[in-house]
């Protein structure tokens, strides 16, 4: 059965305003703290649900954390404020609240930025310097309002890891991350981690069933989401398009490949589809160097003093960036110019917020686009719940896509349940290959495929089913109106 309600998933890190509570914080005197810059984050969040998209779940709240970073704006986590519906922000021992709102989220990151319309907000408050990534062993402070209490606590710890971790937020998007064993609490997500006087992070996430063991985004992500939106909007962490395995570590494969054997890479082993190098590079070939930073057998170069994934190179650019690329085809060393580009995948695998989920409902059938957060309405087992078809499209879906105009996959997601359809039960969860021969690439497609219909019947093929749906077209739009009004169901968007 289906679960409306999305859960942790069982992941290892969970977000701080879920996690239960760690050990309490050490709370200081108001003279100690930067009671003029952290502030408490309330929000009263409501979700969609995704296999009945016209349906909202029920109302909750919750408490984190934010601080100023100049120009009027409030550095938070997108976390904290995701799915909105109302947001007030607090200052530390006052009991007046100030309606705030999102001026600009980056769910991809974790970060988002909040203003106040209250300009007298402002008047005593001041703004946080952004510093550098901390060393490894350096001592950090985290500060924030865990547990929701009315003052500034402050939790000491040391930093033991950098290294590019998933986020947990999206549960897809990876970026760079600063582990510490600061006590953090539920609350404390997207105060500010402090050395010496400037932010070197962000607290937003733990790791589940580890002792005092915290992560925060580093002050690379937050100055490349702060320039990002410097244009008024913000456009997201780019990547180039393309998977890679370490195959140099079998000397018989390098020698298939012809690489010279002072020369490490990782090696190409696919290019995504309408992707900024589907065009530049080939299966096979040996990416050995990006910009002006060797790369290892693993993929790591030296940046920022340490070793690091190469993909912090890229995540140094903001989109239309380019980058110089260096490798090997057929023993033959080469250099592109590649630009920085989404280059998202067909299939969503990261959780969407803000955006209201489409759906298009004829003869009482619900389509929707496949996508994570539809996966999700299964429960937090999902990944094993769902039907097998769909679980093979997830983790496949660009490699079984061999159409250039597919936007998305589109499913049935609900029968609402009626006479024109009382057969259809068969083909729930099904994705949707044509309508009436006419190719199904996207919901808008579909809906105008539906639409365009003047024959006596309704055909839908479905993939991996060889008995299409067949529906009585007169009957169908004669229906319509009488199953959306029972059901309660607005116009489709």
């Amino acid at each position: 059965m289906k679960d409306s309600n999305h859960k942790c998933l069982g992941l290892t890190v969970c977000i701080f305003l879920l996690m239960s509570a760690l050990p309490a914080a050490a709370e200081v005197t108001k003279g100690n703290t930067y009671d003029k810059s952290v502030i408490m984050v309330r929000c009263v969040q409501q979700q969609f649900d995704y296999s009945t998209p016209w349906k909202q779940k029920a109302m909750g709240s919750g408490v984190g954390s934010g601080f100023i970073v100049g120009n009027g704006l409030i550095l938070t986590n997108a976390h904290n404020v995701g799915n909105a519906k109302y947001i007030e922000i607090r200052k530390q021992d006052l009991s007046k609240r100030y309606p705030a709102r999102v001026a600009f989220v980056g769910h991809d990151c974790d970060l988002a930025v909040l203003q106040v319309a209250d300009m007298s907000f402002y008047d005593d408050m001041k703004s946080l310097d952004i510093g550098d990534i901390p060393a490894v062993n350096s001592t950090v402070q985290t500060y924030g309002f865990p547990m929701g209490g009315r003052q500034i606590s402050v939790t000491e710890g040391v930093v033991s890891r950098i290294q590019m971790d998933g986020y947990a937020h999206t549960r897809a998007d990876s970026h760079l991350v600063v582990q510490t064993d600061a006590a953090i609490n539920p609350g404390n997500s997207g105060g500010p981690v402090v050395q010496n006087g400037k932010v070197v992070g962000v607290a937003f996430q733990g790791l589940t069933g580890g002792d005092n063991i915290g992560y925060m985004i580093p002050t690379t992500v937050i100055r490349h989401f702060l320039k990002d939106i410097d244009d008024g909007k913000y456009d997201g962490f780019g990547s180039l398009g393309f998977t890679t395995f370490p195959g140099l570590h079998s000397e018989s494969y390098r020698d298939y490949l012809q690489v010279p054997k002072d020369q490490q890479g990782l090696v190409i082993l696919s290019t995504m589809m309408h992707s900024s190098v589907e065009k530049l590079l080939e299966k096979e070939d040996v990416l050995t160097k990006i910009d002006d930073y060797d790369m290892d057998n693993d993929g790591m170069v030296k940046i920022y003093g340490r070793r690091l994934h190469m993909s912090e190179v890229i995540e140094q650019k903001q989109l239309g960036e380019k980058v110089e690329l260096t490798f090997f085809r057929n023993g033959v060393e080469k250099k592109v110019t590649a630009t920085i580009a989404l280059n998202r995948p067909l299939m969503t695998y990261w959780r969407q917020f803000d955006v209201q989920p489409r759906y298009q409902v004829f003869a009482g059938l619900t389509f929707v686009p496949v996508s994570r957060n539809f996966l999700e309405t299964w429960g937090s087992s999902w990944t094993t719940e769902i039907p097998y078809y769909l679980r093979y499209l997830f983790v496949n879906s660009s490699d079984l896509n061999t159409s250039r105009d597919r936007e998305e996959y589109v499913v049935l997601s609900e029968i609402l349940a009626d006479q024109v359809n009382a057969y259809a039960q068969a083909y729930e969860n099904k994705v949707v290959e044509s309508v009436n021969d006419i190719k199904i690439n996207s919901l808008d497609e579909l809906a105008a495929a539906l639409k365009s219909n003047t024959g006596p019947f309704c055909t839908i093929k479905f993939m991996s089913n060889k008995v299409p749906l067949i529906l009585d077209n007169k009957k169908a739009l004669e229906r319509h109106d009488e199953i959306m009004k029972k059901y309660q169901v607005p116009n489709s968007n």
